[in-house]
Order: C-alpha cells, then sequence, then structure tokens
C-alpha cells in the first residue's frame, strides 16, 4: 500500500452552530489538512475544542458550514443519499463510551451482524464472520449470545472495534477510544487497536486530549486549539521540535515515570482566560493565554506555514 497516497482531504472546512440571534459558535474554524493511505493521523487538543465535530464532519454525520471533505477524489458533500450509504461501508466510527454506543437490547452476535445486514454483506456467513471477529479482538465465540451490561468497559470497546470492522472498512474515526477506560487496559485496547491497523493497513483519525497516547498509535500528529489547527508534523518532529506555546503546554504537562526527572523538567504553564469560541474576536485564538504575544496578535490571525518539510505552524514568532 502507497503510504504517500491521499485517501481523505479536507479544505477549509467550518462548521458554525448558531447559540442565539445573530451569535455563532465556531467549533471548526478554515481547517484543513491531509491523511495518507494506511497512516494514522492524530488530533489532540483540549475538551471543547471541536475534535470530535471534525470527526464527524469527515464521516458526513455532520454538514460543514463551509469547506470540503474528500473522501479518494469524491467530495462527500456532492453526493445523495444512496450514494452516501454505499460511501458508509468504506467508513467506520469507534465511540468513545462503549457502554452508549451499543444497544442494550441486541445481543453481540446481532449487533455485529446488523451492519453487514444493512450493507449487504456476507450474506452466507455473516454468523461465522461475526465470530472470526470476535476472537480476533480477544473474545470468545460463546459471547454472540450475551448482552452489552454483562461486560466490562474494556471488553465492550472491543466489541466496538469488532463492530467497527466488520465491513471492511478503509477509513476509521476513533473518537477518544480509551479515554472512559481504565489506566490498567488502555494500553490493551491500544495495542489491539495498533495491531489490526498495521495488519489491516487502516487509514485512521484517533482523537485524543492525551498526547502520550497519541504519540504511541499516530505517524502525524495535528495540535488543535478552539476549532483552528495551530501546529500539524510527523510525530516525532512533534515531540522533539515542537513551535507552538500551546504545543509545549501539553508537552510539558505529560508526567515523566521518574520522579527525579519530573522535577528537573522546567516548568511550563499558561495565563489567562481561554478565549469563547462564540464570535471570536479578529485575531489569534491563542492571543489571551500566549507568553509571546505582541499587539500583530491581536489584530491578525496567523496562517498554517510549513516551517521545515511537512511541519506546520501558525503563529507569527517561532523559535
Amino acid at each position: 500500500m502507497n503510504q504517500n497516497q491521499t485517501l481523505i482531504e479536507v479544505k477549509s472546512l467550518c462548521k458554525y452552530f448558531p447559540v442565539s440571534r445573530g451569535m455563532l459558535l465556531k467549533a471548526v474554524d478554515d481547517v484543513s489538512f491531509k491523511v495518507r493511505k494506511s497512516t494514522v493521523l492524530g488530533l489532540v487538543g483540549e475538551s471543547g475544542c471541536g475534535k470530535t465535530t471534525i470527526g464527524r464532519l469527515l464521516l458526513n454525520l455532520l454538514h460543514p458550514t463551509s469547506g470540503e471533505v474528500i473522501f479518494d477524489d469524491v467530495n462527500l458533500q456532492a453526493l445523495s443519499k444512496p450514494e452516501m450509504r454505499k460511501m458508509r461501508r468504506r467508513m467506520q466510527i469507534v465511540f468513545q463510551d462503549p457502554y452508549a454506543s451499543l444497544n442494550p437490547r441486541m445481543t453481540i452476535g446481532s449487533i455485529l451482524t446488523f451492519s453487514m445486514k444493512v450493507q449487504g454483506l456476507y450474506e452466507a456467513n455473516r454468523q461465522e464472520r461475526a465470530v472470526f471477529l470476535l476472537e480476533r479482538v480477544g473474545m470468545r465465540a460463546l459471547d454472540m449470545n450475551r448482552y452489552p451490561h454483562e461486560f466490562s468497559g474494556g471488553q465492550l470497546q472491543r466489541i466496538g472495534i469488532a463492530r467497527t470492522l466488520a465491513v471492511d472498512p478503509e477509513f476509521i474515526v476513533a473518537d477518544e477510544p480509551v479515554s472512559a477506560l481504565d489506566v490498567s487496559i488502555q494500553s490493551q485496547v491500544l495495542n489491539l487497536f495498533k495491531e489490526l491497523q498495521e495488519e489491516l493497513h487502516l487509514t485512521c483519525l484517533f482523537i485524543a486530549h492525551d498526547l502520550s497516547v497519541v504519540e504511541f498509535i499516530s505517524d502525524h500528529i495535528a495540535v488543535l486549539y478552539l476549532g483552528k489547527i495551530v501546529e500539524l508534523a510527523h510525530y516525532d518532529a512533534l515531540y522533539k521540535s515542537h513551535q507552538h506555546p500551546y504545543t509545549k503546554s501539553l508537552l510539558s504537562a505529560i508526567p515523566l515515570p521518574d520522579p527525579k526527572v519530573q522535577q528537573s523538567k522546567p516548568p511550563f504553564s499558561l495565563t489567562g482566560e481561554t478565549t469563547s469560541p462564540i464570535n471570536p474576536p479578529p485575531g489569534c485564538r491563542f492571543y489571551s493565554r500566549c507568553p509571546k504575544k505582541k499587539q500583530i496578535c491581536k489584530e491578525k490571525q496567523p496562517q498554517l506555514v510549513e516551517v521545515e518539510k511537512e511541519h506546520y505552524v501558525s503563529c507569527f514568532f517561532l523559535d
């Protein structure tokens, strides 16, 4: 599989939600990026910055205010409902909350075969396919006749991953798939997800707020702040030569296992109030919290520029 070939291209994507007369919540504001085939793009940022909204826009579960999502050279917004239904076989999602994303009235076998039935796949051997998927994610064939309430959160997320794979998708949005799990279970689910991604050559958008998780799973990482990408780079470049002060603050918050190294790490904390995403001012969204801010930052929005190969930063004052 050619990893230089683009599967998803996002062009100037915007999603605004009206909150009252004349007031717009700009959840996603002029976002552009590409996701190459068989790679994982990690999308990180604090809660409420627009990560999940971007994931749903990529799947056409939400319709953008403006901009385009191009999937394998096809503009998703131009598709009719029947065409989009066919396209959905190629793109799936793993939800954040495994307890809420599985129908409590359906058995695990029914949950896994339902999507195959909708898409008209595996008519002759749906049950066998469901058993294969369950066993591939570390569950048992006997679990086919059980209900979601009989499983733990980690087991339910494994079942959720199996359901996602049931229709042989090419692209998966993983919306914080381990944030609702115990820390001891997170690593197991992450290892499983990484194995499946490499084995099946899946293309993924992995959404998280934990940079250490994203580093483990991703090839490239995009840092999102209040609906705008402030830095985008290969994971190695982002961790070793990050440029944006918000990225620096996120990385400084990662705890280190060695207490002595943790104590020797120079502190980096942000001050100021977060800018409201409702009718935000014209300048940089990070202005109110940035230690480097100047007058130009208050007046103009910095553009995402390439500072080195495949490393993009949105800031007027780079290191």
